[in-house]
């Protein structure tokens, strides 16, 4: 393909991307495929002679859009948002031309300083302390991480590092083996699996704290874990407190657990995966109070701020903890800034060498959205789960589960485990909207998150008279 076709085919790409985009609500959100459907479709090697781009082109209809569950569907409401915007594609479109790896400074030094500049931009969106920014040289800083289980990841393996390191130049005959088999970290018991993951790659052990009535983690019952762990001879050194729990929204108390953490000197990581981006709306600030105590913070922009994925924001308070865990430098790697003090390399910051030109996508976004229409969009989002929530209360048969805050509203049929979990199967069966469950204690629920950016209040309404059918289809088959 040379440049000519490229310039044909690119705007019929386009089309096709558009035009999927436009009449997205006409597809099944949930695909009518089972497992190995599609090794049959394609030959079982690679042609020898080129195929055709219009072969190609055709086979998209005919072989992978039967089996694509449709996130960007407004009747998808399971998970949690991914985002998807048009400036946040054609920005991803130039990452792929530029094709730079960003490892170093060096290595491309527009990817890197936009990088920091846009974290920057970020973290004053959501008022985060200027101990977590980089301007002016300090000594925090902030870098676009894969995922959130990344950056939980590396949070640990700095904060195991950090801690092996102190305790050595206090006792230097402890070796690096006796002090790991008694690290442990914590987490609250409604944490994502990617904080156990963590653990278990990072080779600790990791301790469920018990959640209260609102499914949040305390000051007193983090506490109580670690005075019994430090009598037992364990060296507690890690915790995850969560902003927004995958299962109900939840919110760990940062004003009870954070001054803990500082005062049993322990690395607080914050984990705001879904709910970080409500932040930049002032009235819903107030749920990230208690970040001044945390070691690291992170949320996914692209989940829910409009950019596609993958673009997870993380921040640290002191670089060199995280940078100087994991530090390497070949001589292949190095050049004749990078001890200047005014740049970063960022294949210190994380777990892969390279990395893509991804804070283009961020730039874009921010500046064709700008900071009040990504406000309102956000804004938007809660409303519509609310007007969810009010459907559901009014319906004498359901309850909700956990309180609504942001886009996400649990509920049930009110009645035992059973009866709830025919009703999704139904619901997911009839495949004209898509949802996910959750326990919550020992209950089965039924998450409704806002998802699309299309999403508007007619298809709130249209599934939930749908969810209300299928409930009096199961409710009937029960008193049979």
């Amino acid at each position: 393909m040379n440049s000519s076709e490229f310039r044909r085919r690119g705007k019929e790409m386009v089309d096709y991307v558009a035009n999927y985009l436009e009449g997205i609500e006409g597809r099944q959100v949930y695909p009518d495929v089972e497992p190995g459907y599609l090794r049959p479709l394609i030959p079982a090697a690679a042609p020898q002679e080129p195929d055709t781009f219009e072969d190609i082109i055709n086979d998209i209809e005919k072989i992978i859009m039967p089996g694509v569950t449709h996130w960007h569907s407004p009747y998808f409401f399971a998970y949690f948002p991914t985002a998807s915007s048009y400036p946040a594609m054609l920005a991803d479109m130039l990452c792929g031309a530029i094709g730079c790896i960003g490892f170093s400074w060096a290595a491309s030094p527009a990817c890197t300083e936009l990088e920091t500049v846009m974290m920057d931009w970020l973290g004053k969106m959501l008022e985060l302390p200027e101990a977590f920014l980089a301007v002016k040289a300090g000594e925090g800083g902030g870098v676009i991480q894969g995922s959130a289980s990344e950056a939980t990841l590396m949070a640990l393996l700095a904060a195991r590092t950090k801690v092996i390191h102190r305790l050595q130049a206090e006792s230097p005959e402890l070796t690096q083996a006796a002090i790991m088999e008694n690290l442990v970290a914590y987490s609250s018991d409604q944490a994502h699996s990617s904080v156990e993951r963590a653990g278990l790659i990072g080779g600790v052990k990791l301790k469920a704290i018990p959640s209260d009535g609102n499914f949040a983690m305390r000051g007193s019952a983090l506490q109580e874990a670690l005075e019994r762990d430090k009598a037992a001879g364990l060296i507690p050194f890690f915790v995850a407190a969560t902003l927004g729990t995958t299962t109900c929204c939840s919110f760990d108390n940062l004003l009870e657990v954070g001054p803990i953490c500082n005062k049993e000197d322990l690395w607080l990581h914050i984990d705001a995966a879904y709910a970080g981006s409500a932040f930049i709306c002032p009235e819903f600030r107030h749920l990230l109070n208690g970040v001044e105590f945390a070691d690291s913070f992170n949320f996914n922009p692209h989940k829910w701020l409009l950019v596609n994925f993958d673009c997870s924001a993380m921040w640290v308070k002191k670089r060199a903890d995280l940078a100087n865990a994991f530090r390497l430098d070949p001589t292949y790697l190095k050049h004749s800034h990078q001890d200047s003090g005014f740049i970063t390399d960022y294949r210190h910051w994380q777990i892969p060498l390279g990395r893509r030109f991804r804070s283009l996508k961020m730039w874009f976004v921010f500046r064709m959205y700008g900071v009040k229409g990504l406000q309102a969009y956000i804004r938007k989002h809660v409303q519509l789960s609310h007007e969810f929530e009010s459907l559901v209360r009014q319906d004498p048969r359901f309850e909700i589960c956990a309180e609504v805050t942001l886009g996400l509203v649990c509920f049930r049929l009110k009645g035992s485990n059973k009866v709830n979990e025919a009703l999704l199967q139904r619901i997911n069966n009839a495949k004209k909207i898509h949802l996910v469950p959750c326990h919550l204690r020992d209950k089965f629920v039924l998450r409704f998150a806002i998802c699309s950016r299309t999403v508007e209040s007619v298809h709130v309404q249209v599934a939930w008279e749908h969810i209300k059918e299928m409930a009096a289809d199961v409710l009937q088959a029960e008193r049979k």
